[in-house]
């Protein structure tokens, strides 16, 4: 059994793993085909997690937690890598990427939606904060609709993958708490992603892969993504059973900001001071809602942040 200790730690690793999946996506997916490179991935990342925890016993499954929670992560996980993938730049991948960290807040509303509790003022602040984040991020740190509408008309595609992907990701955060009744799907999941992806590109007009292709940087940035997608869930839930979940769901809020850094500095991204303050308003509004949840009632646990 891990100690405490130790088991805090994974769950740091999983943090920083997952701050490295913008820049591994947009690396492997701005080189080769974008739907053949993700699919790549999460096919790794499905061999990964079989090899870590096993196949599931699907049989014994609840079944609306089987396809509910399979469709929702299914859709999720295509919206996020896809939103990234499909970037028509490095800058853009980045701002996309941080997008999908609006889904914390947006978890804490549902499931004090759910449970009727909405009165807290501080739900209110931690959302408009992480809005107004985004809106920081998008607009490059011009509040101004027209430039805003202009910013995101050049490539729609990849805005709306990632705003949809933060709304399922929030939705099945807390359908499924109550839905899988202890039962971890991931592995199952994670397969059904990639094969998706691959159906996908077996019906595109993107080139078929190759090992030429492929040079020794990608094959890293390959391993890497597949150990962050796979390897990231596996070290997370181990280290929900017996790490400080206090300590990790406070870190786990700020991998916006390590994602940035890791991403800014991978791609060689100069960003400006606007994106970082948009960056830290989103991680703190995201934290000021996970306060809120502390307010109303004890969590027992924290979701992971990916």
């Amino acid at each position: 059994m891990l100690t405490p200790a130790k088991a805090t730690g994974l769950g740091l690793v999983a943090i920083g793993l997952w701050a490295c999946i913008t820049a591994s996506l947009r690396i492997l997916s701005s080189s080769l085909p974008v739907l053949g490179s993700i699919a790549l991935i999460y096919s790794l990342g499905t061999l990964l997690q079989f090899g870590l925890v096993g196949w599931p016993k699907l049989k014994n499954f609840p079944r609306l937690y089987l396809f509910l929670g399979a469709g929702l992560f299914v859709s999720y996980e295509l919206c996020m890598s896809l939103s990234v993938g499909f970037a028509t730049s490095d800058q853009q991948a980045i701002e996309v990427s941080m997008l999908n960290y609006l889904w914390p807040a947006l978890t804490v509303w549902f499931a004090l939606l759910s449970e009727k509790r909405l009165g807290h003022i501080g739900l209110y602040i931690g959302i408009v904060l992480c809005l107004f984040g985004a809106l920081q991020v998008v607009g490059q740190g011009q509040i101004s609709w027209v430039l805003l509408r202009e910013h995101l008309m050049n490539n729609p595609l990849s805005y709306i993958l990632a705003t949809v992907g933060a709304v399922l990701w929030a939705l099945y955060c807390v359908l499924t708490k109550h839905l899988a009744k202890g039962h971890d799907g991931i592995v199952f999941f994670f397969a059904l992603v990639a094969l998706s992806l691959w159906i996908q590109y077996l019906f595109s007009d993107e080139p078929a892969l190759s090992f030429s292709m492929f040079s020794a940087p990608l094959y890293g940035y390959l391993v890497l993504a597949a150990i962050a997608m796979g390897g990231g869930y596996a070290a997370w839930n181990k280290a929900l059973l017996n790490g400080n979940v206090t300590l990790l769901a406070v870190f786990s809020y700020f991998i916006p900001v390590f994602s940035a850094l890791i991403a800014a500095w991978q791609l060689g991204v100069a960003l400006n001071w606007p994106f970082w303050q948009g960056c830290l308003l989103i991680s703190i509004g995201s934290l000021v809602c996970w306060w809120v949840t502390r307010r109303v009632h004890k969590p027992s646990s924290a979701e992971p942040v990916t």
